[in-house]
Parts: structure tokens; sequence; C-alpha cells
């Protein structure tokens, strides 16, 4: 038996590799502020860690959300983020050795989890694993909660959505589509455009850096309007939106990925139309949602097994390429949901 091996011993040291935050981020995260270091770890839940679990992380989920937490994290400790990992020992109730889980672990091969984490265990193993750091995790959570339960869609609507292509809106497109409704996504490649149009079966799609005025954009895609808008962008992207919003339409606001990296966030200046439109307007965390995760199960599990959903994962190999495919995720180089292997066992 390899000595390396996480069916060894618990009580073994083993070597760990991790992604590590040299200082504090400023602006758009650089594969500088990141180092990729050897440790070690002991596999052992020390006696009085209640709660606690020791996880082999196998797929990391790289996304906007990774960039946040960079900020609550001290400088020399690794990365975190939402993950799919295997318990190697566990003082928690809820989980055994050898059980599948995800939820928010470190960039690193092995981590220790404390109680206060929320785990959830993977029951259902007939679909790929990397799909908890998406499909079926975080993202999907995010899809279904933002649209089906807050924005509550009729068939017939038109429904916009912005970074369409990414992990959260390529699911907001095909929720919509599977109740009727009439969906247009923006990106920022033709390649995204192809696949929202080709793959994901948008009824329209558009590249928003090649429209020199937004406004115009979404007046010849939505003539009459838009009834319910998921939000990922912010910033001019809402400006412009906010004038096509058709009255008693539905924004749901899951994030806004230009204004992350800014100093100094732009302003809104066409908010009185949520007033003069009788719009609603909600941002929401996810993590207040978790406990919709079963009845999301149920309902989306089913059009996966139907193949009435497709997903696209751009999948990087190894936790020394982490630094890059975040860096990247800032630019638009992914396509798909960014997923990192650790180990695929």
């Amino acid at each position: 038996m390899e000595k390396n091996s996480a069916a060894s011993s618990c009580e073994e040291i083993v070597r760990n590799q991790q992604v590590i935050l040299r200082e504090r981020v400023r602006g758009s995260p650089k594969e500088a502020d990141m180092e990729v270091r050897d440790g070690s770890a002991k596999l052992k839940v020390e006696d009085g860690s209640s709660g606690a679990m020791w996880v082999k992380n196998l797929y990391l989920s790289c996304e906007p959300k990774t960039r946040h937490l960079m900020d609550t994290i001290r400088p020399s400790s690794p990365i975190t983020g939402f993950g799919v990992a295997r318990v190697v020992d566990s003082a928690n109730p809820k989980f055994e050795k050898g059980d599948l889980v995800w939820g928010i672990t470190g960039w690193e091969e092995y981590s220790l989890i404390s109680p206060s984490e929320t785990f959830f265990k993977i029951e259902h193993t007939d679909v790929p694993l990397s799909y908890y750091n998406g499909l079926l995790g975080m993202p999907g959570l995010s899809a279904y909660v933002g649209f089906i339960e807050l924005c509550s869609p009729k068939k017939g609507e038109s429904v916009y959505i912005s970074t369409a292509a990414g992990a959260v809106g390529q699911l907001v497109g095909q929720f919509a589509k599977l109740l009727g409704c009439y969906v247009v996504g923006s990106a920022g490649s033709q390649e995204k455009v192809d696949l929202l149009k080709n793959k994901f079966s948008f009824d329209d799609a558009f590249n928003y850096k090649e429209e020199p005025d937004l406004d115009a954009a979404l007046k010849r895609y939505f003539p009459e309007g838009i009834d319910i808008y998921f939000e990922n962008v912010g910033g001019k992207m809402l400006d412009a939106v906010l004038l096509n919003m058709k009255s008693h339409g539905r924004i749901a606001a899951c994030g806004m990925t230009s204004q992350y990296n800014l100093d100094q966030p732009e302003g809104i200046h066409n908010l009185v139309n949520l007033v003069l439109k009788q719009v609603r307007m909600e941002g929401f965390l996810v993590s207040s949602y978790y406990h919709l995760y079963p009845k999301f199960l149920e309902t989306v599990l089913p059009h996966i097994k139907q193949g009435k959903i497709a997903y696209v994962e751009d999948i990087v190999e190894g936790l020394e390429k982490g630094p890059a495919a975040l860096v990247g995720l800032f630019s638009g180089r992914n396509v798909g949901k960014q997923v990192i292997v650790v180990s695929r066992e």
C-alpha cells in the first residue's frame, strides 16, 4: 500500500500541497498574489475536536466568490472555496469516513473542516462528481433560488441573463426555457454566444463587448421590455436594464462581477425606474436558502437524467494550476464552469 494513500492509517503524516494567499489582494487577483507550497497534514481529528473532520479534496470550484473569500483570510493561509471531497476522518456525527461531501474547503490536498462549516453529503453518484461544484452545488442552487423562488417566472415571459455562459447563467437560461420563457443572454465572446444559442438553446444571445450602446442592444432584443433580469454583472449593464424593464418586472441580484475589483464602485443612474415601473429587485445569498437544497435536487436531477439540461465545464488538472485559472476567470478566459481537479482518486 502506498504511504500517501488516503486509505492508509488516519494518523499518518502526508504531504499537503496548498495554494497560499501571499498578501492582500488589491483589484483583480494576480498569480503573484498566490503561491503553491508543500505542507504536511496528520489526517486524524484531535481528541476534543467535536464535529470536525479531515477531507481529501477532489474537485475545487473556481468562481467570483473565491475573490470575496480571499478578503476574509489572513495572508499565508490557504485560499478557500467550494469543493467536492471525501471524508478521511470524522468527529462529526453527520459524516463518516468514506462519505463524499461538498462545501467550503481549502485550496489544498487535505483540509481540516471545522464544525461551523456547512457541508452536504453527496447521495447521488450516478452523475459526475464535479457537478457538485456547479450544476448540483452552489451555482445550481443559486440559479434555482434566484430565478424560480424569487422571480416566480411564468410561461411566455421575457428573460434576460448577464454572464449567461457562466456556471449560474447557463442554468438560469435552461430553467427559463423549460418553463416556456423567451430567453436572451449576454457573454464576452463569440464562442460563448454560440454556446448559449447552440448548446443551451437560448432564443438569442449577444457579445456585450461589441455593443457600444447597451440600451440600444437591449431594445433590439426586447422591443417590448424585460419581465425578468437575472443580474450577475452590475454597473453599466444594470443601468441599461433598468431602462428596459417592463412594469412589475423582477430582478434577482445574484452577483455584480464588474464591481468586485474596483476601488470605487460605479454609480447607478436609472434607479428611478424601480419606482416608475414598480420593479422588484432583490439580492440574495444562497447560504440563506440551503434548506431548499433537497427540493432543488428533486426538481433538477430528473431533468439531468432525461437529458433536458446541458452543462459545460472548463476543467484544469492539478492544484498548481489553480492561481492561473482564478486570474483567467476575471478576464473571461474560461468557457463554462471553471473546475480544478485536485485528485480523481
